[in-house]
């Protein structure tokens, strides 16, 4: 079985699990460093962890096929702009966030251990790559926007 489509699987769960079971707070941290996240509800992070597990999930469905690969590729972007924006907002804040440790030392090199992987291998070409990297990273940018709204 091959590992690497399942692995943002692990990496979100291992990844949930230092932002809510161990050492958790995440929330409480959340709506502190915003300052006005009264969207954060217990609720929405529900549903947004719940639909990243289930797009894991469908990655390491499709795996390695010409969709699994851009949906990987797309997905992995996401997290590792996750772990860094963990990092950045620690370092903003000199106080830990709940997800620093998982996105550093699991996200970001998942990322790039699998876009080199899936580029060598052929399994998805340098503009998918790249598009899927923009999208992906992306995603912090419009979180933001949403959560300041």
């Amino acid at each position: 079985m091959d590992w690497l489509p399942w692995a943002p699987l692990a990496a979100a769960s291992l990844h949930m699990t230092e932002e809510f079971v161990f050492p958790g707070g995440f929330a409480a941290w959340y709506r502190q460093y915003r300052g006005n996240a009264s969207r954060i509800t217990r609720r929405f992070l529900f549903i947004i962890n719940a639909a990243l597990l289930i797009v894991c999930c469908d990655i390491g469905l499709l795996g390695r096929t010409t969709w699994g690969s851009a949906y990987w590729l797309l997905i992995s972007a996401l997290l590792c702009s996750n772990g860094c924006w963990h990092a950045w907002a620690s370092y903003k804040q000199r106080a830990y966030s709940p997800g620093t440790i998982t996105g550093l030392a699991v996200y970001v090199p998942l990322a790039v251990y699998g876009y080199i992987e899936f580029l060598h291998s052929g399994a998805a070409s340098l503009r998918t790559a790249l598009i899927a990297g923009l999208i992906g990273s992306s995603y912090q940018f419009w979180s933001a926007a949403f959560h300041k709204k």
